[in-house]
């Protein structure tokens, strides 16, 4: 359908929800898989399912002790739903790992089997290939030593009567599970054993997933297989968009082969961006499923710009200042200039820290496994003791009152304790008071001050209690007790936090603003769900350097392939957030050779693509 084409009833998509509807009627029960493309209002018909479920059965479901499942890919998506709807205990939200691990946690002899199999199986195809592998290279190490860590875990396994996990951290302990074999036992064990469907069915006679095309595929065909053990019993809804799948570990070719009496409804208008910009996604689908999507009748026309510039650009960030200058004039949007207002997107974290200033805290601390997800949600102590603490001090030294309720409830020099047992308690606060002072002298007085010299300033002073792996640094030793599994990993540990603590303080700020998304950039496959007004996609392969993702290759005219396919779909998901106006720039090797090639795919006009500079 032509975009030219007037749409004058934006009730078009209503029936979609009364499909759905129509599918959770609980005396004939049918699962569905839901198309929504993007900026269509999927979770909107989500919100709507289980805001229908909760008058439809909410009643009889409590009096059965049973609640509707809801799956979602993020903690934030988690949320937004249990807040719209209205904290009902009947809708169980939760994640993807933590909806697995609901499902297996106490099944401890079966975990423990499943990973002694689990474990030779590996073991064994290790062993396979390094016998083919030469030896004293890099890749030989690596195998080396994943086989001595399995065979270590191996030889645990008897004597670790109970398994835990946690889905908001890396776990680390000996009786710990990862995040990957916590979706694969509950995959498994879901297709396996009867018992565990039966309970699953029980308790849950609704299973809604969000984000299906991400879904992990262990889940994915386990959901399937449950439904087919209890077809007429329960629903299974998936909701989503497989050209929006941008994480490989979810279900290729989902939506294509359902089962027969599964409903397929698809919602066809895009309510969110403006005709420019769903002109643009289209074409940029067409060589995938051919979906296409319609503008809202009152969707502004909007604008679409495509800046090539060459990969060995070197000032970046002031570049981009210039292309945001042009927007601003071209759009008549003055906005474009303030940088609250435009919604960065880059590839990879490090490209953001180097253009806000905390790359040097990345770089110490990333290469980290055991510290990479708390560092990107912003929940790794090593750091927050910083953010938390001391920043949000040193910010409030003109204001006593906002110190006071910081060192109050943070200081041991004021605790109740310290008090009580003060000879003077008058001369306990003064103590307060001149750590307080030494801090903010420290850091007022030198701008270049290190993390380890604020921690030395505060361990000094007893101001605040340093975390453990800062104290250790700082007396230069190596802590006693840790698990086996994790003697591999203490070398680089603390390497990257003495790394971490010679970084300058000032680039906590910039940190703090990044994780508490409160800056402009973010990634491109963290705002998928999300829209803005103004939207910068900045495409840098050299820069971002990553496998999975080559915008040089898509925008060059390379044969298509699955890094092609991925790249298309990321693509697709950037350039569908915005909601007026939307630039994109591009670092290519060569500009001309992309040009061409955007123009011969159509989906850009001569005149919005511009070569170097505006």
């Amino acid at each position: 359908m032509s975009l030219a084409t007037l749409v004058d009833n934006d009730d078009l998509d209503l029936h979609v929800d009364a499909e759905i509807k129509a599918c959770l009627d609980p005396k004939s029960p049918k699962s569905f898989f839901l198309f929504a493309g993007a900026g269509s209002g999927k979770t909107r018909s989500l919100v709507g399912a289980l805001d229908h479920l909760r008058g439809l059965v909410g009643k009889s479901l409590r009096m059965r002790g049973q609640r509707v499942a809801v799956i979602t890919y993020t903690k934030a998506a988690r949320d937004e739903i249990v807040r719209r709807t209205q904290f009902d205990p009947v809708i169980a939200v939760s994640t993807i790992h933590s909806f697995a691990w609901t499902l297996i946690e106490g099944f401890n002899h079966d975990i423990r089997e499943w990973l002694r199999v689990e474990l030779n199986a590996d073991i064994l195809e290790l062993q396979a290939k390094e016998a083919k592998g030469r030896t004293g290279t890099k890749a030989s190490a690596e195998r080396l030593a994943d086989i001595a860590f399995k065979q270590r875990r191996l030889a645990m396994l008897d004597s670790i009567k109970k398994f835990v996990y946690s889905p908001d951290i890396d776990n680390r302990g000996r009786d710990s599970l990862n995040h990957a074999e916590v979706l694969k036992l509950a995959g498994d064990f879901v297709r396996t054993k009867e018992t565990l469907r039966e309970i699953l069915r029980d308790g849950y006679p609704y299973i809604l997933v969000d984000e299906s095309q991400d879904t992990n595929r262990h889940i994915v065909e386990a959901l399937f297989a449950f439904q087919a053990a209890h077809r007429g019993e329960i629903v299974v809804g998936l909701f989503g968009d497989m050209m929006q799948r941008i994480y490989g570990d979810g279900q290729p070719g989902l939506g294509e082969s359902l089962p027969v009496d599964w409903a397929t409804p698809t919602k066809k208008i895009n309510f969110r961006c403006p005709r420019r910009v769903i002109e643009l996604i289209n074409k940029v689908r067409e060589a995938t499923d051919r979906q296409v999507q319609i503008p809202r009748s009152t969707a502004p026309e909007g604008c679409v710009q495509m800046f090539v510039l060459p990969s060995e650009t070197t000032d970046k960030a002031t570049a981009e200042q210039a292309i945001c200058a042009h927007m601003a004039v071209l759009t008549a949007d003055a906005d474009w200039e303030n940088e609250d207002a435009v919604k960065v997107l880059i590839l990879e974290h490090r490209m953001a820290a180097l253009r806000m200033g905390f790359d040097d805290l990345l770089a110490a601390l990333y290469p980290i496994s055991q510290f990479r997800t708390a560092l990107l949600d912003g929940s790794l102590p090593l750091v927050n003791f910083f953010t938390n603490l001391v920043l949000p001090t040193w910010d409030a030294k003109d204001d006593k009152f906002a110190v006071a309720r910081i060192v109050r409830a943070a200081s041991p020099l004021v605790s109740a304790m310290a008090l009580k047992e003060a000879e003077d308690e008058l001369e306990q606060l003064a103590k307060a008071q001149a750590a307080v002072d030494a801090m903010v002298g420290l850091l007022d007085g030198n701008p270049a001050a290190t993390f380890r010299e604020v921690a030395q300033n505060v361990a000094d002073t007893s101001l605040f209690v340093l975390p453990d792996l800062i104290k250790v640094a700082l007396a230069g030793a190596v802590t006693d007790g840790a698990d086996d599994d994790e003697v591999d990993k203490r070398t680089d540990r603390d390497k990257g936090v003495a790394a971490f603590l010679e970084v300058p303080f000032r680039q906590a700020r910039a940190y703090a603003k990044y994780v508490g998304r409160k800056a402009r950039f973010d990634t491109h496959q963290g705002v998928k769900g999300l829209e803005f007004p103004r939207v910068m996609v900045i495409m840098d392969d050299h820069e971002a350097r990553g496998f999975l993702f080559k915008y040089d290759k898509l925008f060059g005219g390379g044969a298509e392939d699955t890094t092609t396919a991925s790249t298309r779909r990321l693509f697709y998901v950037t350039c569908s957030r915005a909601e007026r106006s939307l630039a994109l720039v591009a670092y290519a090797e060569s500009p001309e050779r992309v040009r061409s090639q955007l123009l011969a795919n159509g989906w850009f006009k001569a005149d919005e693509i511009h070569l170097g500079l505006p």
